[in-house]
């Protein structure tokens, strides 16, 4: 899978990327992010990619043809990476946006299955509309909260999208039973020794009986889930332990 980053601050997205399973994954070539510095296209001498807001107000802009021909570059690149497949297919573009949906578990299974990503950053007070209509097919937010700029945004949605990616794991299997599967959060989990600060493994994880095992985990990650999330049990009919 190919991640294509529009951003001021290329060094960071891959200097906070290039670490741990996902850099072990584009070593791999089980992935790849491309993050691509928006200045390159900017039609001054000093490579400025801002100006003043119509109407007033405070802060910056990004203006829109710096965004759109950096967008043009990738684009092109991805339509000549299809040879015999589909090259008029506009590629998925995610603008990372507090306006945007709320990034889910969910949302990153589907974006998975994507063989392009583009994800664009935006700084200052955001980026000029019209480049924003033109080429953005998804707003996309990580909370109801307001950063500095998308790299951080872009970089949780690289990281949560990749761990999906065949291969990416050690233990593919690890990606099907974790938080926000089934719309659950995920059970306690333990480690050795058995007791630690006087506080015993749970009697039924040690017992063996794998069917047991799985009954019980599901128990406390409903148990847990409405504790800690009850907004994810929507539909309590499908978790007789609610109660």
């Amino acid at each position: 899978m190919n991640f294509h980053i529009m951003t001021l601050f290329p060094e960071m997205v891959i200097q906070g990327l290039n670490t741990s399973i996902i850099g072990r994954a584009m070593e791999n070539n089980l992935i790849n992010i491309d993050a691509v510095n928006i200045r390159d296209y900017a039609f001054n001498k000093h490579n400025k990619v801002d100006d003043y807001i119509y109407g007033g107000g405070a802060g910056m802009l990004m203006q829109a043809e710096p965004v759109y021909l950096c967008y043009e570059a990738i684009a092109e690149r991805i339509r000549l990476s299809k040879s015999g497949g589909d090259e008029t297919k506009k590629p998925r573009v995610i603008y990372l946006t507090p306006q945007g949906e709320v990034f889910s578990q969910k949302k990153a299974e589907e974006l998975s299955r994507e063989e392009d990503l583009i994800l664009l950053c935006g700084h200052y007070e955001g980026i000029d509309e019209r480049v924003l209509e033109e080429i953005v097919t998804d707003n996309i937010s990580i909370g109801d909260f307001v950063l500095t700029g998308g790299e951080l945004p872009a970089m949780m949605i690289v990281d949560a999208v990749s761990r999906l990616i065949p291969g990416v794991l050690n233990n593919d299997v690890s990606a099907e039973f974790e938080s926000f599967q089934d719309n659950l959060l995920e059970y306690p989990q333990y480690s050795r020794p058995e007791v630690w600060h006087g506080k015993r493994v749970p009697e039924i994880l040690l017992s063996g009986h794998h069917a047991n095992i799985e009954k019980w985990r599901h128990e406390q990650a409903v148990i847990r889930t409405k504790e800690r999330r009850p907004d994810l049990l929507k539909n309590k009919d499908n978790y007789p332990f609610t109660e």
